[in-house]
């Protein structure tokens, strides 16, 4: 019987009458609106731009070689994880997305715990990986955003990941 099947994933249960009846714009239970994926794209890249500038600074401070490239790799990894874990799970936001009036909530509401912002950002240490690292995490992004666009609440593979996070905006 089509309908009678309970959600993929972590996801809030839908609402009387189905997706279409969360619409295009619509508020989600709490009154909280879901960050469009345009938004939270704009906020990554503002943050990708912050983390990037530190990761220039330790380029070039690093010998270069196998050796230098392998540190940069690792150190990269970890500071870009440890830049959104440290921020979402301290003040529910990064710089890119109290830029946009966007924040991350945890799957109880309020601002994510530290495993939660852990296991939402764990993906981008998939960089640490030599040679296929940064593929792999260009991979995780697009299964992101496809699930994003998909869900009626927003969410991503990330958030279902780490029990029901959720991007909203707060503007």
């Amino acid at each position: 019987m089509p309908g009678n099947y309970p959600p993929p994933g972590n996801y809030p249960p839908p609402l009387a009458g189905g997706i279409a009846a969360y619409g295009a714009g619509s508020q989600l239970p709490g009154g909280a609106q879901p960050g469009s994926l345009g938004i939270r794209f704009a906020a990554r890249f503002v943050d990708g731009l912050i983390v990037g500038v530190v990761q220039v600074i330790l380029y070039l401070i690093l010998p270069n070689g196998f050796f230098g490239s392998l540190i940069f790799g690792i150190v990269s990894a970890v500071l870009a994880f440890a830049y959104f874990t440290y921020l979402e799970s301290s003040r529910g936001q990064t710089l890119g997305k109290q830029i946009f009036g966007l924040r991350t909530v945890g799957a109880a509401g309020g601002i994510p715990t530290q495993a939660e912002a852990a296991k939402r950002n764990a993906f981008l240490l998939l960089n640490i990986v030599p040679i296929v690292g940064s593929f792999l995490v260009l991979v995780a992004y697009i299964v992101i955003a496809v699930t994003i666009n998909s869900s009626p609440t927003k969410q991503g593979k990330h958030d279902e990941i780490a029990g029901g996070t959720q991007v909203i905006s707060i503007s």
